[in-house]
């Protein structure tokens, strides 16, 4: 009989024809993160319930750090970046967002060589924030104060056009050729300014939105058609206005204020302003031939 080679330990291949050890491919193991849950998170900042906090990850519209978040995610919220609808949220813990009524003779700044008072000066020290850009020191108005650098960087970067409305009381009576220009654009020492919306609404007050942050634009753009600011005043910050806040007087935003300032500087925000006229509507209203004062 013919002599048979000892098969012992050799591996019998499976119907397949191919050995068990090529099929067992390591398996990589879902990833797991360290943190708290994102919904849970999400709640916090007020962007809902957590339940509807979960229907909007389960949605799709929920992104952490650029992907799209899964039910059950958790997330570090001092180094990740949580998008909703494309709205980058301030979620870190002891993030502030105050609103001041800056008055003349305050200086936009966090300390003054000059011994001058600072908008620090007016809301609490603890904890520290730092104004979202500036205004001069003989502006008044509106003027956001918070610790959120991300938000700061988007409210004040020009790319987000998040606008900023004022109003001027300039010398004489602007006609409509001033105002035309003013909503056109002004050639200034540094370039043309960007289309404005320029209104006058009563005789020597004009209503200007602007969205770029050039130094001492308003006042600039004023002198250069003719009618020099007396004063000048913002009104407006993107979404956020409040006529009743008293100068020197500053309060917290509230909740659903911070998510609109996000909203409008978001990247793609069809609407900087946030709630109120739509865009065509603002946009046929600083293209009419002229306005009742002008008449």
């Amino acid at each position: 009989m013919p002599d048979h080679e000892d098969d012992q330990g050799l591996d019998e291949p499976d119907d397949d024809g191919f050995d068990d050890e090529l099929d067992d491919e390591p398996r990589i193991p879902p990833v797991e993160y360290d943190g708290e849950r994102l919904q849970k998170v999400m709640a916090r900042a007020g962007l809902g319930s957590r339940r509807v906090s979960e229907e909007l990850i389960a949605a799709g519209r929920v992104k952490v750090n650029g992907e799209v978040a899964e039910l059950g995610r958790r997330v570090d919220v001092v180094h990740d970046r949580i998008e909703v609808d494309g709205a980058l949220i301030g979620v870190a813990p002891g993030l502030v967002y105050y609103l001041l009524n800056k008055p003349t003779g305050v200086v936009t700044t966090a300390d003054d060589p000059q011994g001058r008072p600072t908008v620090l000066d007016l809301v609490p020290a603890d904890p520290r924030v730092f104004p979202v850009g500036r205004l001069d020191l003989d502006t008044e108005g509106l003027l956001l104060l918070t610790n959120d650098g991300e938000l700061t960087h988007r409210l004040t970067h020009p790319s987000f056009g998040v606008e900023k409305e004022y109003l001027a009381h300039v010398d004489g009576r602007p006609g409509r050729a001033a105002i035309r220009q003013l909503r056109e654009g002004v050639e200034l020492d540094d370039g043309v300014t960007a289309p404005a919306q320029a209104t006058q609404v009563a005789p020597g007050v004009v209503r200007l939105v602007i969205h770029e942050g050039r130094n001492r634009q308003v006042r600039r753009m004023c002198e250069a058609v003719g009618h020099p600011v007396q004063r000048l005043v913002r009104t407006r910050i993107g979404p956020i206005a409040d006529r009743k806040l008293k100068p020197r007087a500053w309060r917290p935003l509230t909740t659903d204020e911070v998510r609109a300032l996000e909203r409008a500087a978001s990247p793609g925000s069809t609407d900087p302003r946030g709630p109120g006229p739509s865009r065509a509507e603002r946009r046929a209203a600083a293209s009419s031939p002229a306005d009742e004062t002008d008449r």
